[in-house]
């Protein structure tokens, strides 16, 4: 069974740009809507996604906190452009920076769109209580704020948030 360990965080600084060893556009799209997540109809999302000539499937639970499970898997990418232009709730777009960082991977995503001035960096960890390094650009965990959650992006994004929402003062249900 498949199984994601996660913690999401606000940055604090760019000084995770010049650690940058590679970067993604991602375009995105929930087959299950967000609206159903949010109303506690729906026990996973199913998401949609495709960087370059690559797209893949996933399956996420709908739980909060950091461990979750998901499944992922490739389709063909017409598969995926069809699924996110005719059967998705709406596309998110970002783009995925991959950032090293004493041992850690870190993946820092850009937003786009309505999601623009947005950033946040994610870090896998094979247990919920592993240690992870905390570089001084890394700001303020936000793992358990479903308004940070890519799902909730596409119905609520980042353009109408308040300026407390946007300094992570504020925590909002979606």
């Amino acid at each position: 069974m498949g199984v994601e360990i996660e913690r999401k965080f606000l940055l604090a600084g760019d000084g995770w740009r010049s650690l940058v060893q590679r970067s993604e556009r991602m375009a995105q799209g929930y087959l299950v809507s967000a609206a159903a997540l949010a109303g506690g109809h729906a026990k996973c999302s199913v998401r949609v996604r495709v960087s370059g000539d690559v797209a893949w499937l996933n399956i996420k639970s709908a739980t909060l906190g950091v461990e979750r499970h998901e499944f992922e898997y490739a389709i063909p990418l017409a598969d995926a452009e069809h699924l996110l232009h005719e059967l998705s709730d709406g596309v998110l777009e970002k783009v995925r920076h991959h950032v090293m960082f004493d041992g850690a991977h870190f993946e820092i995503d850009e937003f786009l769109g309505d999601n623009a001035g947005l950033v946040v960096a994610e870090v896998e960890l094979p247990s919920v209580d592993a240690a992870y390094p905390r570089p001084d650009w890394l700001g303020a965990e936000v793992s358990e704020q479903t308004r940070y959650y890519n799902v909730n992006l596409i119905g609520r994004p980042y353009a109408s948030w308040s300026v407390a929402e946007r300094e992570g003062k504020e925590d909002t249900a979606c």
